[in-house]
């Protein structure tokens, strides 16, 4: 036995796959074998990036299926597939995938059939598609004339050896080894090959419900990342939407058998980036001390988002980005959902929040009423007023470009047409293309202009969008405004039915801007429900109902766990705190009647005070019942006159603030996990579940089962 065949054996017993244990197995091949041969059932897999290394991910098997029939149809070469749910359209042509509402890198596909395991991570990698019929072909020949040990040499130079349908290698070549021509030798340790997406360890999910009950904008808060592990607003949602997906077939299967339901769609909206290309990081560098670069650099990329939207300049540019994409992406997203019969909702996490509450407080109670000459932005009132394109460039301090577009002969009309390459032939550089583009498409936007889209769908009903002329508001001097940045604030195209707030400073931003009580009769003008949801130890979170109900202190309602019951550690902590009140109650109750039988007879002034208190707590002076009888029944009495709590119209009449419970060892150190608590409601089921039941409850669905 050679010395390769003896490196094969022994890899082939650490593989999980079953391997043969000598030589002579090697070609122990059913005879029959030629009658066995059924072709390799393929997989669609995508490429991302994650952590700087590309990872191959399959699509469900809703949506590669999909890709097969199109595929396997042949018809139309430039075919578009939507694929997670119609967040992203799949050139099939191209074999690209690209996101449809968010800007995000295209990723390659590719129809798998054939895979090899990585070095580091163990995960199986797919050969590319041409490659693979190479193998297919060579394994269907070895096969059917029953003879194996083919050895296959890879585009680049490596070495791939079929023994039998059970132990497939891939060899890496030695480095040097094309020096002087001669055919790559193996080397190192094998990889293990696999035919088919059933023999390797991927999860591959079923797919998303067809049908789309709600939509949800989820507004970031400061900063590009949101979580500790420096994810964008796009991957959270993404964990976001997973979990309500799961929890919708554990706590409304009911509904989902019968139809009623189908899926709430969740959408991210960024405004980070269009903050951060408007030319103010280049000013702020400018005046960056060259001291602790990283922490300045992260102070400028995050921390200055809250003093950047309390600055007239640039608040207006926050929420006009805030408001355009969202009116932007429903424009889109009912392009592409004609059928769409469901209502909106919006979420808010930490300044997103604020923006989102600013941005309700002022919209117009009808969508049909239109604004004042007076109440419009410039660019609505009169268009010979409006900045020329020299003026628009030297804004973006980029007017050494106005003699290129002078002599193209492009004015700010023919601007809004152009695209990344469009600039890129005229020589303008990638820095300022970007930002040009930028800022006309946030013109654009604010201005109520639809995008040509032209892989969606037409026939979608837009007849409730209102006019460019309505989009825009002005401030109209409501109580809970006060304070506010004099900007002018974006008209919705629509009305949201819930806000939901997520670990939300909006009552610290309220009282630092002079309002000390929200009026209970208070309600936003186009949106129905108000959810404060926060974690007990989130350091950015402030309760909004003691503004609202200043006299009297209660408790924020407590999340109910998604298990349906209290954690246990916190029913530990009450059952030891009533105890403990009990014991309490029990010895007082016990120290009383002792010092009253050893006072009765000599202090007659003492003994009139004694007998006071026994008219209160004990009816009859004579009696000698025990005292913890007493102290049972006297608490009862109290909860039951206890007033129900009132905390105004903001969220229709409910209760507003609502607290998650914390983990068990959160409550060993509040302040280690205070950070982890600002960025744990992505992820948080509890979070999610209160959504979906506030979303369906105004359905009339409801859950399986009541949480306790």
């Amino acid at each position: 036995m050679s010395s390769v065949e003896s490196q094969q054996e022994q890899s082939s017993q650490s593989d999980p796959s079953p391997s043969p244990n000598s030589c002579s197995s090697f070609e122990l091949v059913d005879m029959d074998a030629g009658s066995l041969y059924e072709p390799v059932s393929p997989h669609w897999f995508y490429c991302k990036i994650i952590d700087s290394k590309e990872t191959w991910i399959p699509f469900n098997s809703q949506d590669s299926q999909q890709l097969e029939e199109a595929y396997s149809s042949g018809k139309d070469y430039n075919r578009i597939v939507p694929t997670d749910g119609g967040r992203y359209d799949v050139h099939l042509g191209e074999r690209m995938r690209y996101a449809v509402y968010w800007d995000e890198l295209a990723s390659e596909v590719r129809r798998c059939t054939w895979f090899y395991k990585g070095d580091k991570d163990n995960k199986y990698i797919p050969y590319s598609e041409s490659f693979s019929q190479v193998l297919e072909e060579t394994y269907m020949l070895a096969v059917t004339l029953d003879e194996w040990k083919k050895k296959l040499e890879s585009p680049n130079r490596e070495i791939i050896i079929l023994h039998n349908p059970k132990l497939m290698v891939h060899y890496q070549p030695v480095a040097g080894s094309d020096e002087w021509g001669s055919a790559p030798a193996e080397q190192g340790r094998p990889r293990t090959v696999k035919r088919g997406v059933e023999n390797i360890s991927v999860d591959i999910h079923c797919g998303e419900p067809l049908q789309i009950d709600h939509l949800v904008f989820v507004v970031h808060g400061i900063g590009p990342a949101c979580d500790l592990r420096f994810r964008s607003i796009v991957q959270c949602v993404n964990d976001f939407r997973s979990v309500s997906l799961n929890l919708l077939q554990t706590h409304f299967k009911k509904a989902q058998e019968n139809q009623q339901i189908g899926r709430v769609e969740f959408l991210p909206v960024n405004w980070h980036s269009p903050l951060h290309s408007t030319g103010v990081d280049v000013d702020l560098q400018r005046i960056t001390l060259p001291s602790i670069n990283r922490l300045r650099h992260f102070t400028n990329d995050t921390i200055l988002d809250v003093f950047f939207y309390n600055s007239p300049t640039y608040c207006q540019t926050i929420v006009d980005t805030v408001a355009s994409e969202m009116n932007r992406i429903y424009i889109l997203f009912l392009q592409r959902n004609p059928n769409f019969k469901g209502s909106v909702s919006i979420a808010g996490h930490s300044l997103g929040s604020l923006i989102l509450f600013d941005i309700l407080t002022n919209q117009k109670d009808s969508l049909g009423d239109t604004d004042s000459e007076k109440d419009l932005p410039s660019i609505f009132i009169d268009q010979g007023d409006t900045p020329t394109l020299e003026e628009d460039l030297k804004k973006l301090q980029l007017s050494e470009f106005f003699g290129i577009f002078e002599k193209e002969k492009i004015d700010k009309e023919a601007l809004a047409l152009c695209t990344d390459k469009d600039l890129q032939e005229i020589g303008i550089p990638l820095g300022p293309r970007k930002k040009i583009l930028n800022y006309f498409r946030t013109r654009k936007n604010s201005m109520g202009v639809n995008r040509p889209t032209p892989q969606s769908p037409a026939g979608a009903n837009m007849s409730n969008i209102p006019k460019e002329s309505e989009f825009y508001s002005s401030t109209n001097g409501l109580d809970v405004g006060i304070g506010q940045v004099p900007v002018k604030y974006p008209r919705l195209i629509y009305k949201p039915e819930i806000f939901f707030a997520f670990g939300s400073p909006i009552g610290m931003f309220l009282t630092v801007r002079g309002l000390k009580r929200i009026d209970p009769n208070y309600r936003f003008p186009t949106c129905k429900g108000f959810f404060n949801i926060y974690h007990p130890f989130d350091p950015v979170a402030y309760r909004i109902e003691p503004m609202v109900v200043p006299g009297v202190e209660f408790e924020p309602m407590l999340i109910p766990h998604h298990k349906g019951r209290k954690r246990m550690h916190l029913e530990l902590r009450e059952g030891l705190t009533r105890m403990s009140m009990d014991l309490k109650n029990n010895l007082l109750g016990s120290l009383r009647m002792a010092w009253k039988s050893f006072t009765r007879a000599p202090y007659p002034a003492l003994q009139a005070s004694e007998t006071a208190e026994e008219t209160e707590a004990e009816p009859e002076s004579n009696s000698e019942k025990p005292s913890d009888v007493n102290t049972e029944e006297n608490p009862v009495p109290v909860k039951e006159e206890a007033p129900p709590i009132h905390v105004g119209m903001l969220n229709g009449g409910q209760r507003i603030d609502y607290v998650l419970q914390e983990k068990p060892i959160e409550s060993f150190n509040e302040y280690l996990f205070a950070l982890q608590s600002h960025l744990c409601y992505w992820e948080s089921e509890d979070t999610v579940l209160l959504v979906l039941k506030e979303i369906y409850q105004t359905q009339g669905v409801f859950l399986d089962q009541p949480l306790q």
